[in-house]
């Protein structure tokens, strides 16, 4: 068992580093060829800020699969099944779609009828649902025609999930790493517990697709000097269905002899493997409720469902007084508390303390939403590890808070921080700086020019 592991570690490494170093080369490529967009009413940023990563994610995938087809121990994933060239065909439609997005502002009725073709050339080549488990009942088989609706259906609503949560610098890859994370070591324990192969592909996707995010994300962290845009968002949002497609579809839930017994007892038997197999639901729970309350709000404003405003969760956290840094940290602590407590959940569902571990880290949560301007001190002994924000008051930052004047007083009370712990930083190109006045550039050009 320990060989597979090394074999997922050395994928998932792989594909982080492709990703890593090709993101700089990207944002470079993406500034000369003026993928930058101006800034919009509902954006968060306040300089443009290149977009594209997501063509280094995408190289990311396909080295990461190529890999794996030269490894002993995952090769048979690429024999058995034609899951992993069906994903293959489906990201490259869906991110050649967001790569001109990212640069020509595409229509979203475009871009939703390219999601659904994608799906579609998933369906084709046997990415798709074959049966659906219900407690109580057991395993419904789906006609072609319904398995191919509940795919498509099921492609379409992770990718504009993701996509909708992709408003802050790092949220979107960050919750999403998240998810494949949980959703890996619940496939691993399919495929390796049960000896279930079918799980394989799905378990191969979660760990490329962590690799992806986690070569992104240090690109992408506050202050972001690259934006993955739909090219990424839409893309890690199509792996991610497709994993849920593999697993949920394609795994035979009789194979693991849980509807023995009486109904009841099969239930209960059930419970904690059926939670898991919709887990990529659950653990993209919150951009879906924002998904879903971003159309209600937009219909019953008479807006298009598709109209942009600045009312997603994300954007709530930073009007109540939350910092950027914090407000991605909160949703990263819900995203890894639902993820995690329902794996969990699967494993021992006869265990109380889970429970009551899952509602107490919930109380926590709910303090630290209510608690917008509190910030903590670092002991000094690690104080060169954390943030300036976070350290303690010094001699001579009178003198500094003296010559920055009024204006970065008044920045610094409105981001939700203490205005004496506040000081000025020159404004830069891309997100030099997080506090102060930033130039907004009217000329595309000037953005990418070195300061």
């Amino acid at each position: 068992m320990g060989q597979p592991v090394r074999d997922y570690l050395l994928t998932l490494c792989v594909t982080a580093a492709v990703t890593y170093l090709l993101t700089g080369p990207v944002r470079k490529f993406a500034i000369a060829t003026g993928a930058m967009p101006e800034i919009r009413a509902r954006d968060v940023h306040r300089e443009p800020t290149p977009r594209l990563g997501g063509i280094a994610m995408f190289f990311g995938l396909c080295t990461g699969l190529l890999v794996a087809d030269h490894l002993q121990n995952l090769n048979s994933v690429f024999e058995l099944s034609n899951e992993p060239r069906a994903l293959l065909s489906g990201a490259a439609l869906i991110w050649l779609i967001g790569v001109l997005d990212d640069k020509f502002e595409l229509d979203a009725l475009i871009k939703l009828g390219a999601q659904m073709i994608s799906a579609g050339v998933m369906v084709m080549q046997g990415l798709t649902i074959l049966w659906l488990p219900i407690p109580g009942v057991g395993t419904v088989a789906l006609t072609k025609g319904q398995g191919t609706l509940l795919t498509v259906a099921l492609v379409v609503l992770t990718i504009n999930a993701v996509n909708f949560v992709d408003g802050l610098d790092g949220l979107a890859a960050g919750m999403v790493c998240i998810a494949a994370a949980a959703f890996f070591l619940y496939g691993y324990r399919l495929w390796y517990g049960y000896t279930i192969e079918a799980a394989a592909p799905a378990t191969l996707f979660a760990a490329i697709l962590m690799g992806m995010c986690l070569g992104f994300l240090p690109h992408n962290m506050h202050p972001a000097r690259i934006f993955m845009g739909d090219s990424g968002s839409m893309l890690i949002g199509l792996i991610l269905a497709a994993s849920a497609i593999s697993i949920t579809g394609q795994v035979d839930p009789d194979v693991l002899k849980l509807f023995e017994g009486s109904t009841r007892e099969a239930t209960h038997a059930a419970l904690p493997v059926f939670i898991p197999l919709v887990l990529p639901l659950t653990i993209i729970a919150i951009p879906m409720a924002d998904l879903v309350l971003a159309i209600v709000r937009r219909t019953w404003n008479g807006q298009s469902p598709f109209a942009a405003d600045r009312g997603h969760l994300h954007h709530r956290l930073l009007e109540i007084g939350h910092s950027h840094s914090r407000a991605v940290l909160i949703m990263y602590f819900w995203s890894a508390l639902i993820a995690f407590g329902t794996l969990a959940y699967s494993v021992h569902s006869t265990s109380m303390w889970i429970v009551l571990v899952v509602v107490f880290l919930s109380a926590i949560g709910l303090v630290l939403l209510l608690l917008p301007r509190f910030t903590p001190r670092t002991p000094r002994w690690a104080e060169s590890f954390v943030p300036p924000r976070y350290r303690r008051r010094r001699a001579g930052r009178s003198a500094a808070r003296a010559d920055a004047g009024p204006d970065a007083v008044a920045v610094a009370t409105a981001v939700g921080e203490p205005a004496e712990e506040r000081v000025p930083v020159p404004a830069g190109v891309n997100g030099a700086t997080a506090i102060g006045h930033r130039s907004r550039f009217t000329d595309r050009r000037k953005a990418g020019t070195p300061s």
